[in-house]
């Protein structure tokens, strides 16, 4: 009675191989036209980007890219130019106010309302040394984020370049629901008899 059953399973899965063939042989391929005849460089995309910032977001079609590029710029170059102002005020300001020299007063346009008898550096020694520390301070607040702008204004044009290259490099990606399933029947000898299975194989 194995052998029958042995022979029955053995015409079964040629059969159903065979249909499979049919099956297979009556498909048709249609060829997909491709999505975009654009095809971007990276290099050349990151040269442009060198070369002039937005340029290379011109290149790869990411045309709303370029207002965010030159506001990043204006936005950075805008805080170079008020920390510098910034800075150069409190400066001149801390310079005048220890040199002790009654012409040299741009300091008192920071000192709103109070009276000059209260930081003098003989009567008042103390309030002298607090009014001095505290210009000195808004000097080396200043000038630290006076710094770190020009140091984000570089991070801003290096961040634009790495932009172009990746948008270029993954431009031409190809990204379809192209998923193939293959339904296929499997022998599985299992504690020295065979039993019929179904293998599914994914292909991308």
């Amino acid at each position: 009675m194995k052998a029958y059953h042995k022979i029955a399973f053995l015409i079964l899965v040629n059969l159903f191989c065979l249909l499979q063939n049919n099956f297979a042989q009556d498909t048709v391929s249609v060829s997909v036209p491709t999505k975009h005849k654009f095809k971007a460089e990276p290099l050349r995309a990151t040269m442009l980007a060198v070369a002039l910032p937005g340029f290379g977001q011109i290149y790869n079609r990411k045309y709303w890219k370029v207002p965010f590029v030159y506001a990043g710029f204006g936005g950075v170059i805008y805080s170079i130019h008020f920390n510098s102002k910034e800075y150069n005020i409190f400066m001149k300001a801390y310079q005048d106010f220890i040199d002790n020299i009654p012409a040299t007063d741009s300091y008192l346009s920071l000192f709103h309302n109070v009276d000059p008898a209260t930081y003098d550096p003989v009567k008042e020694p103390g309030n002298y040394a607090w009014y001095k520390e505290r210009m000195l301070r808004q000097v080396d607040y200043y000038k630290k984020y006076r710094d770190l702008s020009y140091i984000g204004i570089a991070a801003w044009y290096l961040f634009t370049i790495l932009d172009a290259n990746v948008d270029a490099s993954l431009y031409n990606f190809d990204i379809s629901n192209d998923l193939d399933l293959k339904v296929e029947p499997v022998v599985l000898p299992l504690s020295g008899q065979a039993y019929m299975g179904v293998s599914l194989k994914l292909t991308f």
